[in-house]
């Protein structure tokens, strides 16, 4: 059973609630401060106490610095974390969330990334939080990360270069191509080091997937709120047993995607046709249209968008932009995929390329891919019909 992550983080990330949230979840304290000890930071105290909020039991995870820091480069992160003695997985994932705040800071304020002073980020607790992430992703044995779209927060953060409006510079550029809302928060709920987290680990953003719900742990932040608990939620599954006569069954590989559809009833055929090329410039994973007959009796037309979850924006983006839509469905679907592979077939006139689809390594599918024939039949003046067949013809006994 593969084992899932849903980040469901409605009031926010930040790098403690998610080490709390890990807690809550059954990561073992103690095998966490052992693990934490294995990188050379000295000066400070860890502590998990249970709170509530909202009548909700959380853990609230604290580090308490017991003497002075001074600030740290990327490249004085890269060698903590490397000569540690953690887990391999824990030093990979890391590394991964600072690579990813270290290139934001660096970009932000233009300087190199290896001497990128991390400050805030790069001070003990924040080190703790990253890390304490790492170990328990690895110790829970998570193999991937789902996570809810992501509230930023309002107003304005006190950090070492001043007083910076919410979300900080650095958040947003951590999260480009992320789903992301403000939210009714007047405060900063996504953190630089939340944001990157998120960055790192997360597969796909939006509702809980298809899973068997194994458990739940609730991480608390520091400031409480009356309306909204500052909590940050997630929740362990396993993906579902398939049934016998479910295509899971067979071992298909699968990603969750987002529909988008919409229908119009004025626009122009040579409109709709732009639509659809700049659309596909998007590289949009599949977009059709079809007829329909709306209120009234009415002749118009479904425009229907396959795309990847963090391209949703910018599809909706393009959708209102070119037609004169008002309003944009979405549901989220599961495609399952053939494993995919190319092949080249040589034809007495040229080459051809092949599509070909295996299921458990055995061959199933093929077909000749357009844009190949496309380009042998202006080159030979051949019609595409007899290309197509040839191709096939000339595959099948290869």
């Amino acid at each position: 059973m593969k084992k899932i992550l849903y980040i469901d983080c409605f009031s926010g990330i930040s790098g403690d609630m998610m080490v709390g949230a890990l807690i809550d979840l059954g990561l073992d304290f103690y095998f966490l401060k052992e693990e934490l000890g294995k990188i050379d930071v000295r000066g400070y105290e860890v502590k998990s106490e249970k709170v509530k909020r909202s009548g909700i039991s959380a853990s609230k995870f604290t580090v308490e610095t017991t003497q002075d820091h001074h600030h740290r480069t990327y490249a004085d992160i890269l060698n903590l974390i490397n000569n540690s003695s953690m887990k391999m997985r824990s030093k990979e994932i890391s590394l991964s969330i600072f690579d990813i705040i270290a290139t934001a800071e660096a970009k932000v304020h233009q300087v190199e990334k290896e001497k990128v002073h991390f400050h805030e980020v790069g001070a003990v607790d924040s080190i703790v939080d990253i890390a304490g992430t790492a170990i328990g992703i690895t110790e829970l044995e998570i193999e991937e990360v789902f996570c809810a779209n992501i509230p930023l927060g309002s107003g304005f953060v006190q950090t070492m270069h001043g007083i910076l409006p919410v979300p900080a510079p650095a958040t947003l550029e951590i999260l480009k191509d992320v789903p992301v809302y403000s939210g009714n928060f007047d405060f900063e709920v996504t953190t630089p080091t939340g944001a990157a987290i998120i960055k790192s680990l997360v597969k796909s953003f939006g509702g809980i997937p298809l899973i068997k719900v194994k458990d739940t742990g609730f991480g608390s932040g520091t400031i409480e709120k009356k309306d909204t608990p500052n909590l940050l939620r997630l929740v362990l599954g396993e993906l579902s047993d398939p049934d016998e006569n479910s295509a899971d069954n067979f071992k298909f590989e699968s990603e969750n995607l987002a529909l988008l559809s919409t229908n119009v009833d004025d626009i122009s055929p040579e409109i709709l046709g732009y639509l659809m090329g700049k659309l596909f410039e998007e590289k949009v994973l599949d977009a059709w249209t079809e007829p329909i007959f709306m209120k009234k009796n009415r002749q118009a037309v479904k425009i229907n968008v396959l795309c990847i979850q963090t391209d949703v924006e910018k599809i909706l983006d393009i959708l209102f932009t070119e037609t004169s839509t008002l309003g944009i469905r979405r549901q989220e679907v599961k495609r399952y995929l053939l494993e995919r592979k190319f092949d080249m077939v040589k034809l007495p006139y040229g080459e051809v390329k092949i599509k070909i689809g295996y299921k458990e390594g055995k061959a199933v599918t093929f077909s000749p891919e357009y844009e190949s024939c496309r380009m042998l039949a202006q080159k030979t003046g051949k019609p595409i019909k007899e290309i197509y067949r040839d191709a096939l013809c000339f595959f099948s006994i290869k």
